[in-house]
């Protein structure tokens, strides 16, 4: 039997514009408000569809083990509704910040999602490959329904939100914040009151709230954001390392990002509305744009 070909999909990076935390469950989750804001800047993920059964990584993410990896985690579920003999081969290229609070690791999983469901011919509709993210993450369904939005609950009660044209400067501090400990500090605020979207595209003053205990846990977030915050409008996107400064077009941006200071790195990003991932797999309808097999970069 001929060996399948490897397929390439993007995986695209977020941001939270802002994270408000409105109340906390009785089983410990947090609830929260926020609007998710799409880049035209991530990962890649490529794939090969195996016959044995098989969920082999390739590459990955550097210091991450296979069984930790969100990538291979999400195929792994989806193959429990597969037919037997459903397999595949994974490479991740890894573009996104690890641990920046971008969503690089849902974004991997809700690639891995859409992509698979194609590949192996499962037809499982979008609400449900929403759902199936959810036990991954709470940011993996915003990825798999490829659309910017507004979120509640605990991040998985979408409604696509139409946000004014911007580019933005990432710049990530070095920082790896573990979300789990900002979410448990005592010092977190939670009870900020519920906004709307509509007071909130009207330009309501909102922000992370987050930000303050990040700042206290790691010096790095705070004098990233210090210095951004010098350069234009910036703040912290969900729970760091990482800071983003929105400005109204790339040469601002550009000239932002050239002049961050070592050791932290700075990207430019578009924001946009659909995700690449959501283009793609529309368009290859279940089919697939081939790659060599000794891979490709993101063009998007």
């Amino acid at each position: 039997m001929a060996e399948a070909a490897w397929s390439a999909w993007p995986a695209p990076a977020k941001l939270n514009l802002f994270l408000h935390v409105t109340g906390r469950r009785a089983d410990g989750y947090h609830l929260v408000q926020t609007a998710f804001q799409l880049l035209d800047f991530g990962d890649e993920i490529r794939l090969r569809p195996r016959d044995d059964g098989r969920i082999v990584r390739r590459a990955g993410a550097e210091g991450v083990a296979p069984d930790d990896d969100l990538a291979v985690r999400a195929a792994r579920l989806l193959a429990e509704l597969a037919p037997a003999g459903a397999g595949v081969d994974i490479e991740v290229t890894k573009r996104i910040p690890m641990g920046g609070g971008l969503g690089g690791g849902s974004s991997d999983a809700a690639t891995v999602l859409v992509a698979l469901n194609q590949l192996w011919r499962l037809g499982i509709p979008e609400e449900r490959l929403a759902a199936l993210g959810l036990a991954l993450g709470a940011d993996v369904p915003v990825f798999v329904r490829g659309s910017s939005a507004w979120a509640e609950g605990v991040g998985e009660l979408l409604t696509p939100i139409a946000l004014p044209e911007a580019w933005f400067v990432v710049v990530d501090s070095g920082a790896r914040v573990a979300t789990a400990e900002v979410f448990q500090a005592p010092e977190l605020t939670r009870n900020s009151a519920p906004t709307t979207i509509s007071r909130f595209l009207a330009g309501e003053a909102t922000r992370n709230d987050l930000e303050p205990v990040v700042r206290a846990l790691d010096a790095r977030v705070a004098a990233a954001l210090d210095w951004l915050v010098a350069q234009a409008p910036a703040r912290m996107t969900g729970s760091g390392g990482c800071v983003f400064a929105t400005v109204r077009d790339e040469s601002i941006a550009r000239r932002i990002a050239e002049r961050c200071p070592a050791p932290w790195t700075a990207f430019v990003a578009r924001g946009i509305a659909e995700s690449p991932l959501r283009v793609m797999a529309r368009s290859r309808q279940g089919g697939g744009r081939t790659v060599g097999s000794a891979g490709t970069s993101p063009s998007w």
